[in-house]
């Protein structure tokens, strides 16, 4: 099964505490459950929802085809 996780770009502009804490907040999880999810990345995990998406995008200024990725992209080629 694959999906949309986030992309590295995401993934490294969002490992940071001020906008992890942002995230927890949004997603009403601690900050040390949204750090053990930026690390498995899991697609279709909790980071790909809508009010994650919207706050990543706002806090660090990219665009979704940015933010997103195909999870079964990496085993393409």
């Amino acid at each position: 099964m694959h999906g949309m996780k986030l992309t590295e770009k995401a993934l490294q502009q969002i490992d940071n505490k001020t906008i992890r804490a942002k995230l927890a907040l949004a997603l009403d999880f601690t900050e040390r459950w949204i750090i053990k999810c930026i690390k498995e990345n899991k697609a279709n995990g909790p980071l790909t929802t809508i009010a994650a998406l919207r706050l990543i995008k706002r806090e660090t200024g990219l665009k979704e085809s940015e933010i997103l990725e195909d999870s079964a992209a990496q085993w393409a080629a």
